[in-house]
């Protein structure tokens, strides 16, 4: 489906439908027009009714639903499923989702309420956002005695879409609420830049809210009819207390407080009560709420829905969170440096090692404590140019404070190995702890003097950093101090390098920058420098064995990347055991003769790039290159080295454009730092069979026969895949000689000479359209002769007792050529009408041409013929 969509495909074809599913038996995703592959979602019912699935399952079809299904199916399927609905069967994984997602009541209601625009991009509801709006609707449209609607608190963790469910809602309230006055919908927040942040996704999804700019500017916003939305951080409404001593008791004032768990204490909450004494209250949170804070439950109503962490990354809606630790030495003698040195240059060549030894060698004469900013820069720098760098994702470094922010950009520009920039507030904002180097605040007046003259604004310099970080190519890492750590998307954000002391809900907010999904990302990384967790368990003593949380809340938050490259050895076996039956080792044509079956080919492409992704993952981490045993570091690079030239023949002489997706570029950056350039053949487009000369000359650098019949019979195969619509019954002649002569030679039945000259006949025949004769009259009219065989395909089977099918074949044709072309207008392929009586017209002239022949055709293998040649008229006939 994601395909079909491209511009050279059938995009029309999506303009209309609001959702899409892609199903096998056990596994169903659905999205809508122009979701990309990792935002496809599994659905969850949260409360099924088996009983109802089981009765739509086995409720027999219609006989004139079953006689339209059926028509151009052969007879054992339709009474294989006849059979089926006879005895009854048990619903399975695809039933329930197309139950759950596409029975009219919910189908309609998801159309209606569920698919929204986030700027250009076409979003549907996941499961618990549906179900959360659902909920909360259902609790606040009760009304108690005094005249008050019930609120309450939803915590959905960071990155499971918690913005667009207050969209949802927000809109769901609007138009489903009845109420007698005109009601208000105001969005809270604590901070200015998520006031913008929020404000800015309802403007995208179609909304209009109005922002206070003013605790004046707010109460003026309250008490106009004009406004329904409104935005607001929360201490306006202090002023507005203060200087307009404002109270407005309706209760249809639905009020959404984003972060809920945060500011909602002491006086600015008793503010905005007052304002607001009777309106229904909404609070919504990303982190898990603290024991101590679970007033703030209570303070809004009780807790309405939850979506753990733990559900999210089930669910895939975000990607897992792997957790390194790592110490850098305070580097205060020749013999730390050079120890240090061995271990960060290791993946290096010796020439790469010796330059970076000389530029750090000007950190001679710094300071301690400059000194350990310097190493963690050239360890951030060393680790992300060789992990991430030119692979399309970005990382973020959260600094003690203002100063040490500059000074590591500082060591980074020096390292030369990646593009930094720094994203602090006006330096008289302090923010941060101090140490020594807090004292240098000149340094920061010059950096932000620096800013102001090249950005103009303070929200210019914002936007443009932010705007690189989130889709240029550079900066690969944004250095920040308090700035981005909470309510900051953007998704191609993969590593956290952490250089201070973080803790409770400003650490969770942080890690959780680099859990959104992005193609390509499997996990998101965060790296330790400051002993932040120091390791797993003691994170979870921290902050889920403490009475401040629940342990279940934070169950799944981090896993320590330990666990993740202990697959690796795993990872390599199952690898090898693609080739169990593989009798020589170093026969490379027996490995390329193990993979002829398309499954296995799967299978191994499956397995090569889990084994290719953990040996990246491995091979990136101090504590891997430490406590492995190198002759076993060796044996991983050569054996990536083998599967991934393997994987380079195996393509070429299949003719499979191996789709290793998002994942290529990672692949390749291991290849070129820890197997060498040039060493692996690089994926180039396949050469086609109809560029005689190129062709050739590839078959030529094959070595076996077998390997060149193989290429050009599979080759030969995806030809007639690609032009398959254009003359279906010549193409299905030649597919199935081609399947014979592989079969046969699987079968040992064909030598490999025998082998290579039958399929050189056949693709030369293929290419060159010959080894098929049609009659004279329509010999030398390709688009009447494909009709022919679309008609001669099915009289075939009526040839015998004399009957002349050959002539009046052609002669039927022509005929339907004749009038497909007389009715043909611009779009017509999209033109109901005019098929319609295309179809009139060519079946009026089967009927004739079954008169004429006497062949006893039914009306199922009428209707055959006639969908069949409109579908080659749509494709040679535009």
């Amino acid at each position: 489906q994601i395909r079909n969509q491209k511009t050279e495909f059938i995009p029309r074809l999506f303009l209309y439908p609001q959702l899409l599913v892609a199903a096998s038996k056990n596994d169903v995703r659905y999205g809508t027009t122009g979701t990309s592959e990792p935002f496809w979602a599994v659905w969850r019912e949260e409360a099924p009714d088996t009983a109802a699935l089981q009765e739509a399952v086995n409720r027999p079809l219609p006989n004139a639903v079953k006689a339209r299904l059926y028509v151009s199916r052969d007879r054992a399927a339709r009474r294989h499923f006849e059979e089926l609905e006879q005895s009854g069967r048990e619903p399975t994984g695809q039933d329930a989702a197309l139950f759950a997602l596409c029975r009219p009541e919910r189908l309609l209601d998801l159309a209606r309420r569920f698919v929204l625009y986030d700027g250009a991009e076409k979003k549907i509801a996941r499961y618990q956002q549906f179900f959360c709006v659902k909920r909360t609707m259902a609790r606040i449209g009760t009304i108690g005695p005094d005249g008050s609607r019930p609120g309450g608190v939803v915590w959905h963790t960071q990155g499971s879409g918690k913005s667009l469910t207050m969209v949802m809602l927000a809109t769901a309230i609007a138009e489903e609420i009845r109420t007698g006055q005109p009601k208000k919908v105001v969005l809270v927040t604590d901070r200015v830049d998520l006031d913008e942040q929020i404000g800015d996704t309802f403007h995208r999804c179609g909304l209009d809210p109005a922002r206070a700019g003013t605790g004046r500017h707010l109460v003026d916003l309250l008490r106009s009819e004009r406004h329904s939305v409104i935005t607001t951080v929360i201490d306006k409404f202090e002023t507005a207390v203060a200087t307009r001593g404002l109270e407005l008791p309706s209760p249809d004032i639905f009020v959404l407080v984003d972060e809920s768990h945060r500011g909602q204490y002491g006086s600015v909450h008793a503010a905005m009560r007052r304002v607001l004494p009777n309106a229904c209250f909404l609070g919504f949170t990303g982190t898990p709420v603290m024991s101590r804070e679970k007033d703030t439950i209570r303070r809004f109503g009780g807790l309405i829905d939850t979506y753990t962490i733990r559900q999210a990354v089930e669910d895939k809606a975000v990607v897992p969170l792997l957790y390194e630790g790592r110490h850098v030495e305070q580097l205060v003698d020749r013999a730390q440096i050079d120890r240090w040195f061995e271990r960060i240059t290791a993946p290096l060549t010796r020439e790469q090692a010796a330059d970076l030894k000389r530029k750090f060698s000007s950190t001679s004469q710094l300071n301690q404590a400059e000194q350990k900013v310097a190493a963690i820069a050239w360890d951030v720098s060393a680790h992300f140019a060789a992990t991430w760098k030119g692979a399309g994702f970005k990382g973020q470094l959260v600094a003690q404070n203002k100063a040490t922010a500059i000074l590591y950009k500082k060591q980074m520009d020096e390292c030369g190995l990646v593009t930094s920039e720094v994203l602090i507030s006006a330096p008289d904002d302090r923010e941060g702890d101090v140490d020594v180097l807090e004292d240098n605040v000149s340094e920061v007046v010059r950096f932000w003097r620096k800013m102001m003259e090249r950005y103009g604004t303070k929200e210019e310099y914002d936007r443009q950093v932010i705007g690189a970080f989130k889709h240029g190519p550079e900066p690969d890492i944004i250095l920040v101090v308090d700035k981005l750590l909470t309510g900051f998307d953007a998704p191609r954000n993969a590593v956290l390098y952490l250089t201070r002391p973080l803790k409770d809900h400003k650490l969770l907010q942080a890690i959780a920058r680099v859990n959104r999904v992005y193609p390509g990302k499997e996990f998101g990384y965060v790296l330790d420098y400051a002993g932040v967790l120091e390791n797993l368990s003691h994170a979870l003593d921290v902050y889920g064995g403490l009475p401040e949380y629940d342990a279940e809340d934070l169950e799944g938050a981090l896993t320590d990347v330990s666990v993740e490259i202990a697959k690796l050895p795993q990872r390599h076996t199952d690898l090898w055991a693609v080739f169990h039956g593989v009798r020589n080792r170093r026969d490379e044509e027996e490995y390329e003769r193990a993979l002829a079956n398309q499954t296995i080919r799967a299978e191994f492409y499956e397995r090569l790039s889990e084994f290719a992704r953990t040996l990246q993952l491995a091979l990136s981490t101090v504590s891997f290159l430490e406590e492995t045993r190198e002759d076993r570091v060796r044996k991983y690079r050569e054996d990536l080295r083998f599967f991934m030239a393997l994987r380079t023949s195996v393509r070429r002489r299949y003719a499979e454009v191996v789709d290793f997706g998002d994942y290529e570029p990672r692949i390749q950056k291991l290849l070129d730092r820890h197997v060498g350039t040039g060493e692996v053949e690089s994926l180039t487009e396949l050469v086609n069979i109809f560029d005689r000369e190129a062709f050739a000359r590839e078959v030529e650098k094959l070595g076996t026969p077998s390997s060149k019949a193989d290429t050009i019979a599979y080759r030969t195969k995806r030809t007639i895949s690609e032009r398959w619509d254009e003359d279906p019954a010549y193409y299905k002649r030649f597919s199935d000689l081609l399947e014979e002569a592989i079969r046969q030679f699987r079968e040992q039945r064909l030598s490999d000479a025998e082998y290579l000259l039958r399929v050189e006949e056949l693709s030369a025949s293929v290419r060159d359209r010959t080894g098929d004769t049609v009659p004279e009259r329509v010999r030398y009219d390709a688009d009447a002769s494909a009709l022919f065989r679309v008609v001669r395909e099915t009289l075939t089977p009526y040839g015998k007792d004399g009957l002349g099918l050959e002539e009046a074949g052609a002669a039927a044709a022509l005929d339907i050529e004749r009038i497909i072309d007389q009715r043909r207008i611009v779009n017509w392929t999209r033109n109901a009408d005019v098929q319609n009586q295309m179809r009139n017209a060519i079946e009026d002239r089967l009927f004739e041409l079954k008169d004429e022949t006497g062949a006893a055709l039914s009306l199922e293998e009428i209707d055959a013929i006639m969908e069949r040649c409109l579908e080659v008229a749509k494709v040679r006939k535009p």
